[in-house]
């Protein structure tokens, strides 16, 4: 059984590359050579990842770069099954809004009762914990740098070690980290140490810190814990022509400490997580389910700050998601039963 999460992520041309490899290793006459698969996740979040460039490639095999143009699941059998439990959400008209944004059901009331949540001169106390999600990298980082340097005291920089190649587009975190006391993190990798202390998408803050260690602690505890540097490897696999098993070959080694400045992170991090509170700037929205993910991050409407209004402009929805969901949801009303 091979289960496969956050499956609106994953590009057709990986399906199709798992498909080869397990038709390699398995069943080379059947389609993922003959495991069983679960996709598991929600449409109408975020989508594939595709340069103009690779889809100009891409283009020439596939419809669309979702995983149901894959070519080998278009052999398979299978079907969907819709969970309707929300887990996150428990508030009824919130939870009617977001699936009307969700689902591209919105209208003006729709916009109206979330722009209610609009306040451009918003400013929270630190202990109350927002997080700002906004849709671009470059927001997130002045965000950070203006509130690292409104903190008082002295500021570290912690220089990443780098071994062997490793490319500066796949680094995982800053190779140079500059905090202070005070500073709200975001760990960036599980606690390896076996302790669970943390894990990837946590926030934090930073409890003390010198040119030598960083105390912090993660955003339900009050017990802080010195932090430790952890490693990420830079690998490729080669097969070996004698044994004809696939071996793992480490180029570099990027070891940094695993947190990022967090007062604000774009909403493509930000799915997965989950906040009591966040100001979200949606205005500038580009991708399919971008604004849904953002505004369903948060467990209650009244945690939820707009620091610019909603307008129908950064509510985009995929024609072929929707060609897709109309698709699956025409088979379940007839009775098609997995």
């Amino acid at each position: 059984l091979l289960v496969i999460d956050e499956i609106s992520m994953v590009r057709a041309d990986l399906l199709d590359a798992i498909d080869a490899v397990l038709r390699r290793y398995r069943d080379r006459n059947k389609p993922f050579g003959g495991v069983q698969l679960l996709m598991i996740g929600d449409l109408q979040q975020l989508s594939p990842v595709v340069k103009d460039e690779e889809w100009q490639m891409l283009g020439k095999y596939y419809d669309t770069p979702y995983f149901f143009s894959s070519q080998a699941l278009k052999q398979t059998e299978y079907c969907t099954l819709e969970l309707k439990t929300v887990y996150r959400q428990s508030d009824g008209a919130f939870l009617e809004l977001l699936n009307r944004i969700r689902e591209n059901r919105y209208d003006e009331s729709v916009l109206n009762s979330l722009n209610q949540r609009y306040m451009p001169d918003f400013e929270p106390q630190k202990e109350e914990g927002y997080i700002r999600l906004v849709t671009h990298n470059y927001q997130a980082q002045r965000i950070n740098d203006r509130e690292l340097a409104q903190l008082p005291g002295q500021s570290f920089a912690f220089r990443a070690t780098i071994e062997g190649k490793f490319p500066e587009y796949s680094y995982p975190s800053d190779d140079v980290l500059e905090l202070k006391k005070g500073a709200q993190i975001m760990f960036v990798k599980n606690d390896t140490s076996g302790e669970h202390r943390y894990f990837n998408g946590m926030i934090g803050e930073v409890t003390d810190v010198s040119s030598s260690f960083i105390e912090v602690r993660n955003k339900d505890s009050e017990l802080p814990f010195v932090l430790q540097e952890e490693e990420w490897a830079n690998a490729k696999y080669v097969l070996d022509e004698e044994t004809k098993e696939i071996t793992e070959e480490i180029e570099g080694v990027f070891r940094q400490y695993p947190v990022k400045l967090a007062w604000a992170i774009t909403i493509h991090k930000s799915q997965g997580l989950t906040f009591d509170r966040a100001i979200i700037d949606a205005s500038a929205s580009f991708a399919h389910g971008q604004t849904y993910v953002a505004l369903s991050r948060c467990k209650t409407l009244e945690g939820l700050v707009l620091s610019a209004p909603l307008s129908a402009r950064a509510i985009i929805s995929d024609s072929a998601i929707d060609a897709f969901t109309s698709e699956r949801s025409e088979e379940r009303r007839v009775g098609k039963e997995c």
